[in-house]
């Protein structure tokens, strides 16, 4: 199972029964057909992965950016705080990079606001705009504080329209993640994360032998938000590539890292903090990034 998905499932839902989410040993199973006959989406968790069937039926931590707009959001121009991070640091990259041998310098930071998932049953109040005076009463948010506009931001985002070509979701739990991902690739779908086997500093990466594709020229990546509990901003667009990266740390760290490549970023803003960063035009060059740990990305099996 990716580490991405146990660290957003409740400790207490091991032993929950009543709860739609059943984890035990051997893997996650998810039933989000509840009442539905004959419906319904089983979650096989195996070697290397999460494997899905249907039935007939913090701040966001990113790899070595400065806080601003989700950088993963394309819609958004560069901050200046972006354009003066450190320029050393590859966040995006050219596509024809990805190969064995090639450096780059990478930070993965890990979110320490660790937010999981609700029950579906224990969802306080419905994720809206029109509700967030009762949201920040019920988290004890003051309105004019910090975690109460970042609170509002994520909201807004979700509920923001998709730009040309994308469809989104924000998912709070992770049968919705699952039904989303599955309603968009198809019935068999697997999920993949980045992990990174220990907690270092900014270092350089040699990409390894062993990039593997994944299946197919579609994928629903999943950009944990920041919010009390668990929500992902999925979305998924027709001109993706996914990637399993090897990467070895000057210090002999190892990780396998997700990459995911935009061959059309034609409708991203002509802005962006990857054109900036990479001196390229839009639409001109497959552009790819690196995901967080706490990033999910859904691809057909």
């Amino acid at each position: 199972m990716p580490k991405a998905i146990r660290d957003v499932l409740r400790p207490d839902l091991v032993e929950d029964k009543s709860s739609s989410v059943d984890v035990g040993k051997g893997g996650v199973n998810v039933d989000a057909g509840k009442g539905k006959p004959g419906g319904g989406t089983n979650v096989g968790v195996g070697k290397g992965g999460v494997s899905v069937n249907t039935g007939h039926k913090g701040k966001p931590v990113y790899v070595g950016v400065t806080p601003g707009p989700d950088p993963f959001v394309y819609k958004y121009a560069a901050t200046e705080d972006q354009l003066h991070a450190d320029p050393s640091v590859a966040l995006f990259f050219i596509e024809k990079d990805m190969r064995p041998g090639t450096k780059m310098n990478l930070h993965f930071i890990k979110n320490t606001k660790e937010a999981t998932f609700l029950p579906q049953s224990e969802h306080p109040i419905i994720f809206s705009s029109e509700k967030l005076p009762e949201i920040l009463k019920h988290f004890s948010v003051k309105p004019e504080s910090v975690e109460a506009q970042i609170i509002k931001n994520t909201i807004k985002e979700c509920e923001a329209p998709a730009t040309k070509g994308e469809e989104k979701y924000c998912a709070t739990s992770l049968e919705s993640m699952i039904d989303f991902s599955i309603s968009k690739l198809g019935k068999r779908v697997q999920a993949i994360s980045t992990e990174v086997v220990k907690d270092t500093q900014k270092q350089k990466y040699t990409i390894a032998a062993g990039v593997k594709k994944m299946a197919g020229d579609e994928s629903v990546v999943c950009h944990k938000q920041n919010y009390p509990y668990a929500v992902f901003y999925c979305h998924k667009t027709q001109t993706t590539r996914a990637y399993m990266v090897p990467l070895v740390g000057a210090d002999g760290t190892r990780a396998k890292a997700v990459a995911v490549c935009h061959t059309d970023t034609s409708e991203w803003n002509p802005k962006h903090l990857a054109f900036q960063v990479l001196k390229v035009k839009p639409g001109t060059l497959p552009i790819c990034h690196f995901l967080p740990e706490d990033h999910i990305v859904w691809v057909p099996k």
